[in-house]
This record gives C-alpha cells, structure tokens and sequence, in this order.
C-alpha cells in the first residue's frame, strides 16, 4: 500500500512552497511549548527541497523553537498550579515529573539534553519556569541544545543530497510501515 508515497511528496511540495520558512517558525515556536508535533517533520522535507538553504532552515527552527521555549517557561513561571490537571489528563505527568528530578540534579545540562533528544522538550520548558531556573542560563542550554538537533538533521540531508533524496522517495513507504509499526508496538510496550 502506497500511503506514505503520496503524502511524502506532498510534504515534498509544502516544503517548496514560498510561505514554508514562516510555517516552520510556526511549528516550532508552538512545539516548545504546547504543541505535539516536532519539527523535525517540516525542516528535514524542507531542506531535501531546498538544500541549499538548509542551514538558513535550522537556523529558523532554532531560533522560533528556544522562543517558544521561553514562553513554555513562563506558562510554567505563571500558571503550573493551572496546568498540573491538563498534564495528567494528556499523559505529560510522568514527563513533567521526571523532567523536576532531572533539573533537581543536573540544571542546565537536564534543559540542554531535553533541547537535543526526542524528550518532550515542552516539558521542559514549563518544568524550568516552575523551578524558576535562571532564565539565561535556560536559554543558553535551549540554544545548545536545539541548535545542536536541528543543524544535525539538516546536516545530515544536505550532505547527503540528491542521493538521499533518491533512496527515501524509492523506500518512503517501506519506512513509514516500519515507523507505524514500531509506534504501535512501543505503545503496547509502554502498556504493560
């Protein structure tokens, strides 16, 4: 089944599309803060798109991702009490938990390996402004952190180039199957 094919390349044609930089700022300034989907999603098709401008690409995320990231802080300064019962209602409890002990002991480096791993960072971000961490010291570990992420993904594709552009459109569906697959059995695994 051919599913992953024909979204690819339309994701291929939204990346192309003239208004796709401010769609990515977008995506990323509201991942860090409340919204789920990474953007890893735009900025890799992105920048198979236009290689040439991929590091002006990861240059956006990580400038709209650690702005977004401060707002997550202040919602976290302002409004934790608020926000504590929508956490637990959407599975972020444990996330948000986990993400207190961490800053309890690491701090800046708990913030900086939240901004580079696939760790909800928005977690991050409101745990930050709940603990009141020194805000340049949060933005300093965002700015490592998330820089570091997203010039690696876009490093990889345009040194890859043409070529992975041609073996992910040849086996796109095969790797999405495989992805679906994973989801679902890391869902049940997480389960038991």
């Amino acid at each position: 089944m051919r599913i992953f094919s024909v979204l690819y390349e339309r994701a291929m044609r939204w990346a192309a599309h003239r208004h796709a930089p401010r769609y990515l700022a977008g995506l990323s300034f509201a991942e860090s803060s409340f919204f789920p989907i990474p953007p890893d999603v735009m900025l890799a098709p992105m920048t198979l798109a236009r290689p040439d401008r991929g590091w002006l690409f990861a240059a956006i995320t990580t400038v709209a991702s650690v702005a977004g990231g401060v707002l997550g802080y202040f919602i976290g300064w302002l409004a934790i009490e608020a926000l504590e019962p929508w956490m637990v209602r959407v599975g972020y409890d444990e996330a948000y938990l986990l993400a207190r002990d961490w800053f309890d002991r690491w701090g800046f480096w708990a913030v900086l390996a939240a901004g580079f791993s696939p760790i909800p960072y928005k977690v991050f971000t409101i745990a930050a402004g709940a603990m009141l961490m020194f805000l340049p010291g949060f933005v300093l570990a965002s700015l490592l952190g998330r820089g570091a992420r997203f010039f690696l993904v876009a490093g990889l594709i345009v040194w890859g180039g043409a070529p992975m552009e041609r073996a992910i459109r040849r086996h796109v569906d095969t790797l999405g199957w495989v992805c679906v697959v994973l989801l679902v059995a890391g869902y049940f695994w997480l389960q038991a």
